[in-house]
């Protein structure tokens, strides 16, 4: 049997929280062994869609597939085999504190596989010396930089060597040295390992400097997709106006108020 062009896809999903509805009718598809970002304005429901494909959400309608099998339709066994294809870098990096670097990586080899102590270490160690920290594999994560942390993080999404790794957010809050390490090792590391990457980000530069492929939703749709030139010349107002970052467009600054004169002279 061929293999899906596509590691991940959905297709024509909605999806709300509530009675707000999230994503409308919405068709995407992440290419397999490369680097796909889901951009846009805050809410737009990016972290939604790796909720969906990971299996924590269920579409309302339409299909989310992995590897050409609907994820709605997985009983538990399946999903959680389908969940040890992929890996996941959580915004912030979220290692459990009170484990040192090493266990942090250790956690999923313990957690998933019957591997002997002394061949998770040798994984482990493997993984670490990948992302540059072999030599802090002792140290708690209280030690290490905020840099350092998204790495240990990145080191435990690939410790069982997924299909797909999902990225919620890589770059935030991170000096620029350690944001452009931390991209650098995203691709690298996907090229390396023959991995399909999707991407949340809100930084433009980086995440630009490594897609293959760019997403951008707005208003519970996708309002462009392509390359990442192909993104930056689009003629969409909302697109123009965040990847250019202006303050007015399509999105406004001023929340909707009553008119300013009326508003002041009301207890006058």
């Amino acid at each position: 049997m061929s293999q899906q062009p596509f590691l991940a896809e959905l297709r024509n999903v909605s999806f709300g929280y509530g009675d707000r509805l999230v994503l409308r009718d919405v068709s995407l598809a992440v290419p397999r062994g490369k680097v796909t970002a889901l951009m846009g304005a805050s809410g737009g429901g990016k972290t939604t869609v790796l909720r969906l494909i990971g299996g924590q959400q269920h579409a309302r309608q339409g299909q989310v597939l992995f590897d050409g099998r609907d994820v709605g339709a997985f009983d538990a066994h399946g999903l959680y085999a389908a969940r040890r294809r992929m890996g996941m870098l959580f915004q912030f990096g979220a290692l459990f504190t009170d484990r040192s670097v090493f266990d942090n990586v250790a956690f999923p080899l313990r957690e998933h596989t019957d591997l002997p102590e002394a061949l998770i270490r040798d994984v482990v160690l493997m993984k670490l010396g990948a992302v540059g920290l072999r030599g802090a594999r002792d140290l708690m994560p209280s030690e290490v930089s905020g840099g350092m942390a998204r790495r240990v993080a990145l080191a435990r999404a690939i410790a069982l060597d997924p299909e797909l790794v999902m990225y919620d957010e890589p770059f935030a809050g991170l000096d620029p040295i350690s944001l452009g390490t931390t991209a650098r090792l995203i691709r690298e590391l996907g090229e390396a390992m023959g991995l399909t990457s999707l991407i949340v980000s809100h930084d433009l530069d980086e995440t630009f400097r490594i897609a293959d492929h760019v997403v951008v939703l707005a208003n519970g749709g996708i309002a462009a997709q392509g390359t990442p030139a192909e993104v930056r010349g689009s003629t969409d107002p909302l697109v123009h106006q965040f990847v250019n970052a202006l303050p007015e467009g399509p999105v406004h600054f001023h929340y909707p108020a009553p008119d300013a004169a009326q508003d002041f002279s009301t207890f006058h």
